[in-house]
């Protein structure tokens, strides 16, 4: 079997849109950094905020970054409640102080969701809605739809915080019900006709009913379920819809997708079992050239020897891996590393030939599954226009697009269809922006390989670092169906790969690489980390290449001193009815409980500023702006 066979086009029906998104379209391979300096002559100077802290530095002569003038180094005084509450009235204080107060409760967090409903018919419709709105909808929730969430918006983008539009309506679906539509939509027709001639397939890429309901364990994201392909359409034109309203309503936002609300997860499984495969064969090759325990990068393999070796393990004739891996300039160096071996998916006829991977045991390549149906292949590639269709109204719209994170058994595929986005719309500037969660201890190996993929061909790097959502679930599940945990074993270890990442990227920015960030933390520790690395290597926070993220209604004390000092921060903006986003605003009060009960800062700082307040003749207080 020629070794090229193992690759497939990841979509040809519709050459204007989606041939575009497909699995390395080239190789251009150059790792030398950018000189290109950026014209800062219409940069506002430093200025000096009452919670800024000027801080005098020595000349810094640099002809990386920042231009030849001396960097601004700043210092957030987050004790400083008049300059974080500046944009909240005295209602508002007392609404967040009464809804963390009420978080604290384990009993009314654990029933939440009976307590809504209980308040529902004793009350009626309206009066609950109005309650609703007094309370935690009014807290975490901008509005019902694109058009009342504006005066927010404008509100706060007065005090320097702009947003991440998510309309967060979901399902209340029964436990019963997710099982049985994870189950419908993660199992292929063939497994269902003959289900034990695959049971080869890795556990981990496999549906497992006990963890059918992805919600379970998971406090901070939402969860799509697939019922079919008109739903899937239905929620691009909700994304397309929030994509606009992000344009019509901000300069310079954001709005946040997930790959599971547009199609079929049963690809996203598959896709990441293939792509785990093969990087597991290239660390066996690697492991035969004695080039095991090094970093993702570092393990660059021999041509020679790699042609030897995949000779040996019958995956094709030597004059095909001779043709495999020479052209352009891959294998020009006498080597092949982790990005070379990655290129080799490339541009073929099928999708369902794109799953194919090596057997070590017969040493042959070897389709996932025996047979593929026309539905099923369709489904595939209505998965990727639709990622192409989004892709395109945020460069037309002027908005950045984030592709949210998710389980760990979708997430080889979401990242991998997330970088083609990027090769393909971040030519110019950084439209679209991957998510990397850093409880996983691949984390700062998926990041240094996707920045130098961007560095080699030269287009914007755009990260979202998050801590993750999922850790619990993750666990549980690895130890039940019995494979590798792939989290970091504690807190303390997620902290340090963080600030590792970030520490990289921040690196890479500093050289002139055409990478940006948004740091996406409630930690003040992990923010004060981020400026005190920006200072040391003079970036500048009106360079927007650093962004900081939060959720609405939490934070506030981090958020709007950051916005104030000039750093582009944002607020996750969630919007909807007030029915259809009970399951977000369930989730918002289990989050808030692990925080208030951990750390008392927030509502001691609301308190301060609410007696400040009083006690300064400011009862009747108005933001200004």
């Amino acid at each position: 079997m020629s070794f090229t066979k193992l690759t497939t086009a990841l979509v040809r029906a519709n050459k204007d849109n989606i041939n575009k998104i497909r699995l390395s379209s080239g190789r251009l391979r150059s790792t030398a950094a950018s000189t290109q300096t950026q014209d800062k002559s219409k940069e506002p100077p430093c200025e000096d905020y009452a919670i800024v802290k000027p801080v005098q530095v020595e000349f810094i002569n640099q002809t990386k970054n920042v231009s030849n003038a001396q960097p601004c180094k700043v210092e957030i005084d987050f004790d400083n409640t008049k300059e974080a509450y500046r944009s909240k009235d005295n209602i508002e204080l007392l609404r967040s102080l009464l809804v963390f107060k009420l978080c604290t409760f384990d009993i009314l967090v654990d029933k939440n969701k009976e307590l809504m409903n209980l308040s529902k018919k004793v009350f009626g419709q309206r009066l609950f809605e109005k309650l609703m709105k007094m309370t935690f909808y009014g807290q975490f929730v901008a509005g019902e739809d694109h058009e009342s969430i504006k005066p927010l918006i404008r509100k706060n983008q007065a005090f320097g915080v702009g947003a991440v539009l998510d309309y967060s309506v979901e399902e209340d679906l029964t436990q019963e019900e997710a099982e049985k539509k994870e189950m419908d939509s993660c199992v292929s027709e063939a497994e269902k006709e003959t289900p034990g001639l695959y049971n080869d397939r890795e556990k981990k890429y496999k549906a497992h009913r006990q963890f059918g309901d992805r919600r379970g364990g998971v406090i901070s994201a939402r969860t799509y379920f697939y019922a079919d392909e008109s739903k899937c359409d239905n929620q691009m034109e909700t994304f397309i819809n929030c994509i606009r309203a992000s344009g019509g309503s901000s300069v310079d936002g954001f709005s946040a997708i997930k790959m599971t609300a547009l199609g079929r997860p049963q690809f996203l499984l598959q896709f990441s079992e293939v792509l785990v495969k093969w990087r597991r064969f290239f660390n066996v090759l690697a492991a035969q050239q004695g080039k095991s325990g090094m970093t993702a990068l570092e393990q660059t393999l021999d041509l020679e020897q790699l042609k030897e070796s995949l000779t040996k393990f019958g995956v094709g004739a030597k004059n095909d891996i001779d043709h495999l891996l020479t052209g352009e300039k891959l294998g020009s160096s006498g080597t092949i590393d982790l990005l070379d071996w990655n290129s080799l998916i490339d541009d073929k006829t099928e999708i369902a030939n794109l799953l194919m991977v090596p057997n070590l045991q017969t040493g042959k390549l070897e389709p996932l599954l025996k047979r593929f149906t026309v539905e099923e292949e369709r489904q595939m590639k209505r998965m990727l226009q639709r990622v192409d269709v989004l892709a395109k109204h945020a460069m037309e719209n002027g908005v950045r697009l984030m592709v949210d994170a998710e389980q760990t058994y979708f997430q080889p595929a979401i990242s991998r269809l997330t970088v083609e986005m990027q090769r393909i719309f971040n030519r110019e500037k950084p439209t679209i922006f991957n998510t990397y969660q850093c409880y996983l201890q691949e984390a700062y190996d998926n990041v240094i390989v996707d920045v130098e993929l961007a560095r080699r061909e030269g287009w914007h790097f755009g990260a979202k670092l998050v801590r993750g959502a999922y850790m619990y679930q993750e666990r549980e599940r690895a130890r039940e169906i019995g494979y590798e945990d792939p989290i970091n074993p504690d807190y303390e270890a997620t902290n340090q790969m963080y600030h590792k990442c970030l520490e990289f990227v921040l690196e890479e920015i500093e050289h002139n690489r055409k990478a940006n960030v948004m740091v996406a933390s409630h930690n003040e520790d992990t923010v004060k980390f981020t400026i005190h690395k920006m200072n040391e290597m003079g970036l500048s926070p009106t360079e927007n290449k650093v962004y900081f993220g939060q959720l609405l209604g939490m934070c506030d004390q981090i958020s709007f001193p950051l916005g104030q000092a000039g750093f582009p921060v944002y607020k996750y903006v969630p919007y909807g009815p007030v029915n259809e986003v009970i399951p977000y605003l369930s989730r918002r009060a289990q989050e808030n409980r692990g925080m208030m009960k951990g750390s008392q800062r927030e509502r001691s700082l609301l308190w301060k500023e609410l007696t400040r307040r009083v006690l300064g003749g400011q009862i009747l207080y108005r933001p200004v702006y």
